[in-house]
């Protein structure tokens, strides 16, 4: 068969619905979270894809069972959040549109919040994964709720529903077939 998409699997994370992983990015469209906090835990919900992560506070042990965004655990030190996730499912073998989140079973991902005045978090995260990088690394990013200042859309988060009326994936499927019945997945372009 020719061409790049055979089956579904064959798209990306992203284009699926499914997620565009960890960290979480808050760049890019649909860039809103809304943080919830109760005694015990702590909820980050992203617009994009619905991304519910639902941190356990409470000082119990990280699991065994190994999950597509990691097994969530979360401590206060001082007056910053630090949120660790280990115990991913190796993902290797699914197409991510930022490959650098594609999870592996090695991947570690310790995030840090940090209120630094009334409307702006600093954001920090560390990704440490010997199956993909050569040492750990780190990205801080300020996160503001000010959502004019940003550029954002003012308002609650919406679903995103984006599989309703969509038919991207039908119809990428249907064009790969198309054109592996004329031969153009085994044709190479002239340079």
């Amino acid at each position: 068969m020719g061409g790049a998409r055979h089956s579904w699997a064959d798209v990306d994370t992203g284009e699926r619905y499914l997620t565009d992983g960890l960290p979480m990015v808050w760049l890019s469209y649909n860039p809103n979270h809304q943080i919830i906090q109760t005694p015990d835990h702590v909820v980050v919900l992203h617009e994009m894809f619905r991304d519910r992560r639902i941190v356990p506070l409470d000082g119990r042990p990280h699991g065994s069972l190994r999950q597509w965004n990691g097994d969530i655990r979360g401590w206060w030190e001082g007056d910053t959040l630090v949120v660790e996730s280990t115990h991913f499912v190796d993902r290797t073998d699914d197409r991510w549109a930022a490959t650098w989140r594609m999870p592996t079973d090695t991947m570690q991902l310790v995030e840090r919040f940090t209120r630094l005045d009334s409307d702006t978090l600093e954001y920090e995260f560390t990704v440490t994964d010997p199956a993909k990088f050569v040492r750990p690394w780190s990205v801080r990013i300020p996160l503001t709720t000010n959502q004019a200042a940003r550029g954002v859309t003012q308002g609650p988060l919406y679903e995103y529903a984006c599989h309703e009326e969509n038919y991207s994936l039908a119809n990428v499927l249907s064009g790969a077939r198309a054109e592996d019945a004329v031969g153009y997945g085994t044709r190479r372009i002239r340079k």
